[in-house]
């Protein structure tokens, strides 16, 4: 009888797949060295920054950073990959459907593999600030029992972000269950900018006493309970170490257990739901209004293709949704907070348009037949920036609404309309051309916000690296609103959209003509590699 496969097969399958995604390709290769860099600067920078409580000696501020700094790094490897960076899929669950493997090898396997990658090592370095604190603050003693705890809060990164993307898109795959699930991590991710204002306005306040409490109530907390083991046997506390490290092991457990009941369910892929009808129950409903009155040309048939499209298929959505959920809290948190959220409006604007940036990669293969048609790029441009921004206007007018009613000055709605604008037609003009340029595919996983393997971090990157380039762009019209004041109350809606709609066109002509020369390699960019 044959042995099942350890875990070193899945560690090597993995790093095995990522070597193969590189190979012969110089624009990921490029990715993945922006990714590396990237990763390093973060494990750099958070090392300094939890090893500062130490080099300070200062007990109480290592109270409040390191349970706050950890539950934060867990909260990003929940909700980041789903909304900015995506899982990678390297060792998608149902690639190993048909295999003769017991469910406990295959969730340790993949939970190894999930180890070896770069998020895991700059989680590690990072969180490794926190053992030089604990030993300047208790000896060896303290450094040794936070080492336990960063590594026991590693294994609660991981599971947490493998088990709650699983089950979530185990859960899509159920039409009348899409949305709601959609809607709700929505929410949650979208929690993560209002939680992020309450922050800073407390640390304005500087009432650190109602700080250490709340990172007092946290260390007890499976989110933050590995990171203070150190700081309790530092304190003489040495018998509440074990206890927190049983909660934070508690949880771990908890959640692969929770992983290994959906694992199943994600191993079997969409079969379920390939013999069903669409019905009229699954059209848009902005579809349904524009399909009659959308012109009978090429142009008119891909816009009504895209509306629906952005509705049905899991991906677009769940990014349209949690898109729309963080352009309404994150300006309107800011507009009650502090008063003033000019500073975020142009932020939204560009946000909007990175929904875009892998625009082919969710035709995956599909998109041979658009260059069979021989669809000229300017309309394959313009029409996928039409139906998107068929879903994006409307709700950058209620963004708009909402801060002008909330900051008592809804005589700047038209002002701050304009704005969005801009700064949404600066956006898509940045983004179109990437999309052609820097396009690829989707893993074939029913994980909507899966990713393939060869670069995650960095592609997430790019897109990071079009919205900041957007904001900065947008930013002299934010400096003439400023400047003009009341006269920019008048011009600021028509300046607005003649600088985003310019900023389109030059952007959309650009991204047409790369599509007109670069189709077939587009096409093969965004193909799945089997």
């Amino acid at each position: 009888m044959t042995s099942p496969p350890g875990i070193s097969a899945f560690v090597r399958l993995k790093l095995r797949l990522i070597a193969n995604g590189l190979r012969g390709r110089p624009a990921r290769v490029a990715m993945f060295v922006v990714g590396v860099l990237f990763s390093g600067f973060f494990a750099i920078t958070g090392y300094a920054i939890f090893a500062i409580p130490g080099v300070a000696d200062d007990a109480h501020a290592a109270g409040i950073l390191l349970p706050l700094g950890g539950a934060a790094i867990v909260l990003g490897w929940l909700f980041l990959p789903l909304v900015f960076f995506g899982v990678d899929e390297s060792l998608d669950p149902a690639r190993f459907a048909l295999l003769p493997l017991r469910r406990r090898t295959l969730i340790k396997g993949l939970f190894a593999a999930a180890l070896t990658g770069l998020p895991a090592v700059a989680t590690l370095v990072a969180t490794a600030g926190m053992v030089q604190t604990a030993a300047r603050l208790g000896g060896p003693f303290a450094a040794l029992g936070q080492l336990a705890g960063i590594v026991c809060g590693l294994l609660l990164c991981v599971a947490v972000s493998r088990s709650v993307t699983s089950a979530f898109a185990t859960a899509l795959r159920s039409r009348r269950s899409r949305d709601l699930a959609a809607i709700a991590l929505a929410l949650l991710a979208a929690a993560i900018g209002p939680l992020q204002l309450v922050v800073l306005a407390g640390a304005q306040r500087a009432d650190w006493d109602t700080v250490a409490t709340v990172a007092d109530v946290i260390g007890w907390t499976p989110l933050g309970s590995p990171y203070t083991i150190g700081l309790e046997i530092a304190a003489g506390r040495a018998w509440i170490a074990p206890l927190k490290l049983l909660i934070a092991l508690a949880a771990v457990c908890g959640l692969l257990w929770w992983w290994s009941r959906t694992l199943e369910n994600a191993m079997l892929g969409t079969a379920a739901e390939g013999g069903r009808r669409a019905t009229g129950a699954d059209r848009a409903p902005v579809d349904l209004l524009l399909f009659r009155r959308l012109p009978r040309s090429r142009f008119g048939a891909l816009v009504s293709r895209e509306v629906r499209y952005w509705w049905r298929e899991t991906r677009r959505r769940a990014s349209l949704i949690t898109f729309s959920m963080a352009a309404l809290f994150l300006p309107v948190s800011l507009t009650i907070s502090s008063g003033s959220p000019s500073s975020m409006v142009i932020f939204v604007g560009g946000l909007a348009a990175l929904a875009l940036a892998n625009q082919f990669g969710f035709d995956g293969s599909a998109y041979a037949a658009n260059i069979t048609a021989g669809v000229p790029g300017r309309v394959e441009i313009n029409s996928r920036a039409t139906a998107h921004a068929i879903y994006t206007v409307p709700l950058l007018v209620l963004v708009a609404v909402l801060v002008g009613l909330l900051s008592a000055s809804p005589f700047n709605i038209p002002a701050t309309f304009g704005l969005l604008i801009a700064a949404y037609g600066v956006g898509l003009g940045l983004v179109l051309p990437v999309s052609v340029r820097a396009a690829y595919d989707f893993p074939q996983s029913t994980n909507p916000f899966a990713m393939s393997s060869g670069g995650g971090p960095a592609k997430g990157l790019l897109a990071f690296g079009v919205l900041i380039g957007s904001v900065v762009v947008s930013l002299p019209l934010q400096i003439v609103a400023l400047v003009l004041g009341p006269v920019w109350l008048w011009i600021g809606l028509p300046v607005g959209i003649a600088y985003g709609f310019a900023a389109y066109l030059i952007g959309s002509g650009v991204a047409a003509d790369l599509l007109d020369r670069r189709g077939p390699e587009l096409l093969a960019a965004v193909t799945p590699q089997r």
